[in-house]
């Protein structure tokens, strides 16, 4: 991998931490705040709904912007909006700096992950996009246990700070480390990025996406009440199991991004039908620790194992169907990414609640699974009854 690729890490390790690590600091947020937990929630509900809608509007507006000053540009808002996060006096400004820090987030994924695909030859760009990725993932790991231990130990606002310094860390990166001379896709007409929305096979991939992705979340999002409950793990253990899951997460975003360098579609059929299976095993392994521990390894590993090929694929797609707004569909793919957790989020609540009970959010999860894999088998038809026109007349 070129050198320039540990910029784009370093940015997505700096941006996947403070996606997630304010999950865990939200009971410190809500006592100095002086709010209640449910509004204190919202705060990760707008960063979602900013990285979702901003994502793909700002993309098309960047559009004529060279991707190097792009990217320098969002780090600097990345900065902006987690030092304006760690000196908020008022609930309102927090929610107005996450959305600031979500907007960065949403069009440094999109962008970043056509860079990274150029950087590199075309038989590894799955490869490049996973090592992108993969600051996210050890941000998992790593930045958000972190975090959270300093946001406890010195309080929430010095967990901003040192988010904060993360982004110029990445910001000294960019501009030492990546090259001038970015290829930069054709500036995406008003009427070519509605089009990517009228895109029949475009709206499948969206539909994987959200629904492939965002089906882990239903149980992931309720992981440590399950672990806790259902399993009978202390609190203290929980915290070791996540670092645990943390780590299967980078491990099988790297696998996934070599699985998906030839056969995007392949490779998904795959990974849902294995994603799908060690959900519906979830559902009875969790209450034994040992075999929960195996099965849980196994789903983290498939959580983002798919998460290049997706990528990859929309892009793919993108400059056969819609070749004018490519930078406009991998954005769109990055909203559809967060809004799959959103709903995975949501119906899991909703699963919670009812008489179904927490037990059933990772069978349920892998009914949404399911609907991404048919989706793909679909495409993946569409794919080639697409080509054989093509074939015949060669």
């Amino acid at each position: 991998m070129p050198i320039a690729m540990f910029a784009l890490t370093i940015a997505a390790y700096a941006i996947g931490t403070t996606e997630f690590v304010i999950v865990g600091l939200l009971p410190t947020v809500a006592n100095d705040l002086h709010i209640s937990l449910p509004l204190a929630g919202l705060i990760v509900s707008v960063y979602a709904l900013g990285v979702t809608f901003g994502a793909p509007i700002l993309t098309a507006l960047t559009s004529k912007i060279e991707r190097k000053p792009l990217l320098l540009g969002l780090m600097a808002l990345f900065i902006v909006g987690n030092t304006v996060a760690a000196v908020s006096p008022s609930y309102e400004l927090l929610l107005v700096a996450r959305v600031l820090a979500a907007f960065a987030h949403g069009v440094f994924f999109s962008v970043g992950s056509t860079i990274a695909a150029d950087l590199v030859p075309e038989n590894r760009r799955a490869s490049a996009i996973a090592m992108m990725f993969m600051g996210l993932t050890v941000a998992i790991v790593t930045g958000v246990p972190l975090g959270t231990y300093i946001g406890q130990i010195l309080g929430w606002r010095a967990t901003f700070w040192a988010v904060a310094a993360l982004g110029v860390i990445a910001f000294v990166a960019i501009a030492a480390l990546l090259p001038h001379n970015l290829k930069k896709a054709p500036p995406a007409s008003l009427l070519d990025q509605v089009r990517v929305l009228g895109s029949g096979r475009l709206l499948i991939v969206f539909a994987m996406t959200a629904l492939g992705y965002g089906g882990t979340f239903v149980a992931f999002t309720f992981l440590a009440p399950i672990l806790q409950e259902i399993t009978g793990f202390s609190e203290q253990s929980v915290s070791l199991v996540l670092v645990l899951y943390g780590i299967a997460i980078a491990i099988g975003n790297i696998a996934g991004g070599k699985i998906a360098n030839h056969n995007p579609v392949k490779a998904l059929i795959g990974l849902f039908i294995l994603q799908a299976i060690v959900l519906v095993i979830l559902t009875f392994t969790a209450v034994s620790p040992v075999l929960a521990i195996a099965t849980l390894a196994a789903l983290g590993f498939l959580q983002f194992g798919n998460v290049p090929g997706l990528q990859l694929y929309v892009v793919k797609l993108a400059k056969e169907h819609r070749p004018g707004a490519v930078d406009v569909a991998s954005a769109l793919n990055i909203a559809a990414f967060n809004l799959g957790i959103a709903i995975g989020a949501w119906l899991g609540g909703l699963v919670v609640e009812s008489s179904l009970g927490l037990g059933a959010t990772p069978w349920v999860g892998a009914i949404l699974v399911v609907i991404a894999l048919l989706l793909t088998i679909w495409s993946g038809a569409l794919d080639r009854r697409t080509a054989a026109p093509v074939l015949k007349a060669a």
